[in-house]
């Protein structure tokens, strides 16, 4: 039978030898820890350089959408711009065309104006045809006029505008007070433009008896 010094020893040898089991377990344990986590680092590293390669992408399709409307806009506005210029380059060729044509319009009108109804009765067969003529050739410049956008500001028993009437003088007459009574030169507009205004007599109402 062992003595206790025999089974103290025995005792402490197994003890021991647990030991020994219990700390290769946990290097081993530690070790295969260390193990994973090394082989997870570049997993979770590849996983962040793609988020932040998506981050990138999609910074770049902001941007490239960004620069696609700034650029639609542009362009736009190119467009808009190249509009309006050609519409003032026409209009202004208008107005050099009728500001060369209102004075041949006003001296046709001051013409005609002189002949009345009894000179009309009194003149010859050529001169009725000549007469004529000027009248057609008044009509056909204000058709040419109208095709252009330009008309004449409205005349006698109009109210009067500021913008499109000119007073010279101020008149009693059967018009209502502060109409036109009476246009010296006749005047015209170009669209919303006032081209000529008209020379005009303002009305201060019937004569006093």
């Amino acid at each position: 039978m062992p003595s206790d010094a025999e089974l103290d020893a025995l005792q402490a040898q197994i003890d021991k030898a647990a030991k020994d089991v219990t700390d290769r377990s946990n290097q081993d344990e530690a070790t295969e820890n260390a193990e994973n986590a090394k082989n997870a680092a570049p997993d979770l590293s590849e996983a962040e350089q793609q988020t932040a390669r998506i981050e990138q992408l999609e910074a770049e399709l902001a941007a490239a959408k960004d620069h696609t409307l700034r650029a639609m806009a542009e362009t736009e506005n190119i467009k808009k711009r190249s509009e309006r210029e050609v519409r003032a380059s026409s209009v202004y060729a208008v107005e050099r065309f009728a500001a060369d044509m209102l004075s041949v319009s006003d001296n046709l009108s001051r013409a005609l104006s002189t002949i009345d109804e009894k000179a009309r009765g009194a003149i010859g067969d050529n001169a009725k045809s000549l007469l004529d003529g000027l009248e057609l050739t008044e009509k056909d410049l204000i058709a040419v006029f109208s095709r252009h956008g330009i008309k004449p500001v409205p005349g006698q028993g109009s109210k009067f505008d500021p913008n499109v009437h000119q007073a010279v003088a101020q008149i009693p007459s059967d018009e209502i007070k502060g109409d036109v009574a009476q246009v010296m030169q006749t005047g015209f507009t170009l669209g919303e433009r006032t081209l000529r205004a008209a020379m005009v007599a303002v009305s201060t109402g019937p004569a006093k008896a």
